[in-house]
């Protein structure tokens, strides 16, 4: 019983494609968001003990990655 391999192995192609289209946007865009906060990002949370701006900076790499998510999914 022979197996086919040739569909697996496209969709395994096409999701690494996504996987890796995904990963440079949502890199781009957190890197945005570094350059345009007037300060230091990382020495507010890790420094000063910022939680307020820790959860904001989460809450907008959740709702980054969802919407990059949705994109690529279609």
């Amino acid at each position: 019983m022979a197996m086919d391999w040739a569909p697996f192995i496209k969709a395994l192609v096409a999701s690494m494609v996504y996987c890796t289209i995904g990963i440079v946007i949502f890199a781009v865009s957190f890197f945005a968001i570094n350059m345009l906060t007037p300060f230091s990002l990382r020495k507010e949370i890790e420094e000063d003990q910022n939680t307020s701006l820790a959860i904001l900076i989460g809450s907008v790499i959740l709702g980054l990655s969802i919407i990059i998510a949705a994109a690529v999914g279609g």
